[in-house]
C-alpha cells in the first residue's frame, strides 16, 4: 500500500523539486509533470511528482492525515463501531 502526502515544492532546479511536508525536506523529480512550479502542492509516488492537487485539497488531506495519527497514537479511543 503507498500513501500520497502532498508536498509543497520550495525550490526548483534541473527538473528536481525539493518538496516540504511539516518541515521534512526531500527531493523529487518533476519529469512527469509539465507546469509544476515553486509554491504548488504535488502527490509525489517513487520520487517523481506525479500531480499537482490545489491547496485547499492538500491543507485538508494534511489535517486529516494529522488526526489519523493523533487517533493512532492515542490507542484508537474515542471511536465507536457506530461512527
Amino acid at each position: 500500500m503507498c500513501l500520497a502526502i502532498p508536498s509543497k515544492i520550495t525550490q526548483i532546479s534541473n527538473h528536481m523539486a525539493t518538496i516540504d511536508v511539516d518541515g521534512v525536506q526531500r527531493e523529487a523529480s518533476l519529469l512527469l509533470l509539465e507546469d509544476a512550479g515553486v509554491g504548488d502542492y504535488v502527490i509525489v509516488h517513487a520520487g517523481f511528482a506525479i500531480q499537482k492537487i490545489d491547496e485547499a485539497a492538500a491543507m485538508e488531506t494534511l489535517k486529516f492525515l494529522k488526526e489519523a495519527a493523533a487517533f493512532v497514537e492515542g490507542g484508537g479511543k474515542g471511536m465507536t463501531n457506530d461512527e
